[in-house]
Protein backbone atom coordinates (compact mmCIF):
# COMPACT_ATOMS: atom_id res chain seq x y z
CA UNK A 1 0.00 0.00 0.00
CA UNK A 2 0.97 3.30 -1.01
CA UNK A 3 0.35 6.44 0.31
CA UNK A 4 2.09 9.54 -1.44
CA UNK A 5 1.35 13.31 0.17
CA UNK A 6 1.34 16.41 -2.08
CA UNK A 7 2.97 19.45 -0.45
CA UNK A 8 1.58 22.18 -1.91
CA UNK A 9 3.41 25.03 0.14
CA UNK A 10 6.54 26.49 -1.43
CA UNK A 11 8.06 25.90 2.37
CA UNK A 12 9.42 22.59 2.33
CA UNK A 13 9.50 22.46 6.37
CA UNK A 14 6.77 24.53 7.06
CA UNK A 15 3.54 23.78 8.77
CA UNK A 16 1.61 22.04 5.98
CA UNK A 17 4.63 19.64 5.48
CA UNK A 18 4.15 19.17 9.15
CA UNK A 19 0.45 18.00 9.14
CA UNK A 20 1.46 15.75 5.59
CA UNK A 21 4.38 14.01 8.21
CA UNK A 22 2.13 13.48 10.93
CA UNK A 23 -0.78 11.78 8.32
CA UNK A 24 1.64 9.73 6.90
CA UNK A 25 3.44 9.15 10.37
CA UNK A 26 0.55 7.57 11.38
CA UNK A 27 -0.41 5.37 7.94
CA UNK A 28 3.04 4.22 8.24
CA UNK A 29 2.52 2.83 12.06
CA UNK A 30 -0.36 1.53 10.46
CA UNK A 31 1.76 -0.67 7.40
CA UNK A 32 1.50 1.42 4.93
CA UNK A 33 4.58 3.04 2.40
CA UNK A 34 4.60 6.24 2.32
CA UNK A 35 5.98 9.47 0.18
CA UNK A 36 5.87 13.28 0.27
CA UNK A 37 6.29 14.81 -3.27
CA UNK A 38 7.52 18.53 -3.51
CA UNK A 39 5.09 20.28 -5.99
CA UNK A 40 7.19 23.56 -6.34
CA UNK A 41 10.37 21.43 -7.23
CA UNK A 42 8.15 19.26 -9.45
CA UNK A 43 7.05 22.13 -11.49
CA UNK A 44 10.28 23.90 -11.57
CA UNK A 45 11.07 20.68 -14.00
CA UNK A 46 9.16 21.36 -16.67
CA UNK A 47 9.41 24.07 -19.60
CA UNK A 48 6.82 25.96 -17.99
CA UNK A 49 5.64 26.02 -14.60
CA UNK A 50 1.91 26.50 -15.01
CA UNK A 51 -0.35 25.39 -18.11
CA UNK A 52 -0.31 27.26 -21.07
CA UNK A 53 -2.32 24.58 -23.14
CA UNK A 54 0.40 23.82 -25.28
CA UNK A 55 -1.78 21.07 -26.89
CA UNK A 56 -5.45 20.56 -26.79
CA UNK A 57 -6.41 17.79 -26.10
CA UNK A 58 -3.59 17.59 -23.73
CA UNK A 59 -0.92 15.56 -24.53
CA UNK A 60 1.89 16.26 -21.57
CA UNK A 61 4.72 17.25 -23.91
CA UNK A 62 5.67 20.63 -21.64
CA UNK A 63 6.46 17.75 -19.04
CA UNK A 64 7.59 14.77 -20.45
CA UNK A 65 11.21 13.51 -19.24
CA UNK A 66 11.04 15.92 -16.06
CA UNK A 67 11.06 15.08 -12.96
CA UNK A 68 7.24 16.24 -12.72
CA UNK A 69 6.14 13.18 -15.06
CA UNK A 70 8.18 10.69 -13.04
CA UNK A 71 5.98 12.57 -9.65
CA UNK A 72 2.79 11.63 -12.20
CA UNK A 73 3.60 8.21 -12.67
CA UNK A 74 4.09 7.53 -8.78
CA UNK A 75 0.29 9.08 -8.37
CA UNK A 76 -0.97 6.62 -10.78
CA UNK A 77 0.45 3.65 -8.77
CA UNK A 78 -0.46 5.18 -5.03
CA UNK A 79 -3.42 3.71 -3.26
CA UNK A 80 -4.40 7.17 -1.96
CA UNK A 81 -3.00 10.48 -1.94
CA UNK A 82 -2.60 13.66 0.92
CA UNK A 83 -2.99 16.94 -0.88
CA UNK A 84 -1.68 19.50 1.50
CA UNK A 85 -1.71 23.28 1.11
CA UNK A 86 -1.61 26.85 3.28
CA UNK A 87 -4.26 28.90 2.69
CA UNK A 88 -3.16 31.64 0.09
CA UNK A 89 -6.09 34.13 -0.43
CA UNK A 90 -8.82 31.83 0.97
CA UNK A 91 -7.68 28.56 -1.35
CA UNK A 92 -4.48 26.76 -2.57
CA UNK A 93 -1.39 28.02 -3.34
CA UNK A 94 -0.81 29.00 -6.75
CA UNK A 95 1.81 25.92 -6.96
CA UNK A 96 -0.86 23.17 -6.12
CA UNK A 97 -3.28 24.74 -8.16
CA UNK A 98 -0.01 24.48 -11.36
CA UNK A 99 0.23 21.25 -10.40
CA UNK A 100 -3.10 20.08 -11.18
CA UNK A 101 -3.76 22.39 -13.63
CA UNK A 102 -1.31 20.09 -15.86
CA UNK A 103 -2.89 16.82 -15.57
CA UNK A 104 -5.65 17.10 -18.38
CA UNK A 105 -4.06 14.97 -19.95
CA UNK A 106 -4.29 11.93 -17.16
CA UNK A 107 -7.92 13.13 -16.35
CA UNK A 108 -8.56 12.45 -19.69
CA UNK A 109 -6.92 9.36 -19.00
CA UNK A 110 -9.13 8.86 -15.57
CA UNK A 111 -5.34 7.95 -13.71
CA UNK A 112 -6.82 9.22 -10.98
CA UNK A 113 -10.31 7.56 -10.95
CA UNK A 114 -11.81 6.41 -7.30
CA UNK A 115 -8.12 6.77 -5.86
CA UNK A 116 -8.95 7.63 -1.99
CA UNK A 117 -8.13 11.49 -1.25
CA UNK A 118 -7.96 13.77 1.34
CA UNK A 119 -6.53 17.07 2.65
CA UNK A 120 -4.70 19.47 4.90
CA UNK A 121 -4.63 23.12 5.23
CA UNK A 122 -2.71 25.49 7.78
CA UNK A 123 -4.36 29.35 7.95
CA UNK A 124 -2.30 32.00 9.70
CA UNK A 125 -5.12 32.66 12.18
CA UNK A 126 -8.29 30.51 13.73
CA UNK A 127 -10.49 31.11 10.83
CA UNK A 128 -7.94 31.85 7.71
CA UNK A 129 -9.58 29.99 4.79
CA UNK A 130 -9.04 26.73 6.24
CA UNK A 131 -12.44 25.61 4.76
CA UNK A 132 -12.60 27.80 1.97
CA UNK A 133 -8.78 26.20 0.99
CA UNK A 134 -10.29 22.29 1.88
CA UNK A 135 -13.42 23.20 -0.53
CA UNK A 136 -10.68 23.90 -3.57
CA UNK A 137 -8.80 20.63 -2.37
CA UNK A 138 -12.01 18.45 -3.15
CA UNK A 139 -13.10 20.64 -6.38
CA UNK A 140 -9.63 19.36 -7.59
CA UNK A 141 -10.55 15.29 -6.37
CA UNK A 142 -13.91 15.51 -7.64
CA UNK A 143 -12.98 16.95 -11.35
CA UNK A 144 -10.53 13.69 -10.85
CA UNK A 145 -13.24 11.24 -10.01
CA UNK A 146 -11.16 10.69 -6.56
CA UNK A 147 -12.96 9.17 -3.77
CA UNK A 148 -12.65 12.15 -0.69
CA UNK A 149 -11.57 11.01 2.72
CA UNK A 150 -12.66 12.70 6.07
CA UNK A 151 -11.12 12.68 9.45
CA UNK A 152 -13.22 10.65 10.76
CA UNK A 153 -12.79 6.64 12.37
CA UNK A 154 -14.82 4.99 14.05
CA UNK A 155 -13.19 4.75 17.50
CA UNK A 156 -13.40 8.67 17.32
CA UNK A 157 -16.22 10.34 15.77
CA UNK A 158 -17.33 11.32 11.83
CA UNK A 159 -15.16 13.65 11.37
CA UNK A 160 -14.93 16.71 8.89
CA UNK A 161 -13.79 17.52 5.45
CA UNK A 162 -9.66 17.10 6.66
CA UNK A 163 -7.56 18.26 8.54
CA UNK A 164 -7.71 22.31 9.42
CA UNK A 165 -4.66 23.51 11.65
CA UNK A 166 -4.06 27.25 12.79
CA UNK A 167 -0.62 28.31 12.14
CA UNK A 168 2.29 27.37 13.88
CA UNK A 169 0.41 23.18 12.99
CA UNK A 170 2.94 21.85 15.39
CA UNK A 171 1.06 23.78 18.51
CA UNK A 172 -2.23 23.17 16.96
CA UNK A 173 -3.42 20.01 19.18
CA UNK A 174 -6.66 19.40 17.86
CA UNK A 175 -5.42 19.20 14.28
CA UNK A 176 -2.46 17.18 15.10
CA UNK A 177 -4.96 14.51 16.92
CA UNK A 178 -7.20 14.95 13.38
CA UNK A 179 -4.33 14.58 11.73
CA UNK A 180 -3.42 10.90 13.02
CA UNK A 181 -6.99 10.15 12.95
CA UNK A 182 -6.76 10.67 9.47
CA UNK A 183 -3.59 8.44 9.01
CA UNK A 184 -5.19 5.63 10.14
CA UNK A 185 -8.55 6.27 8.20
CA UNK A 186 -6.82 6.58 4.98
CA UNK A 187 -5.46 2.89 5.77
CA UNK A 188 -8.50 1.35 6.55
CA UNK A 189 -9.97 2.35 3.75
CA UNK A 190 -7.20 1.18 1.57
CA UNK A 191 -6.89 -2.33 2.96
CA UNK A 192 -10.67 -2.10 2.11
CA UNK A 193 -10.30 -1.62 -1.94
CA UNK A 194 -7.34 -4.33 -2.26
Amino acid sequence: MLIVGLNGSPNKDGNTKFLLNTVLEEAQSAGAKTQILEIADLLDSAKHSFCVVCSSPCTGVCYQGTELEKAYEILKKADAVVMGSPVYFGSVSAQLKAFFDKTRKLRGEKAFYNKVACGVTVGASKYGGQETTMNALHDIMLVHGMVIVGDGYIENDCGHHGVCAQAPADCDEPAIKRAKILGKRLVELCKKEC
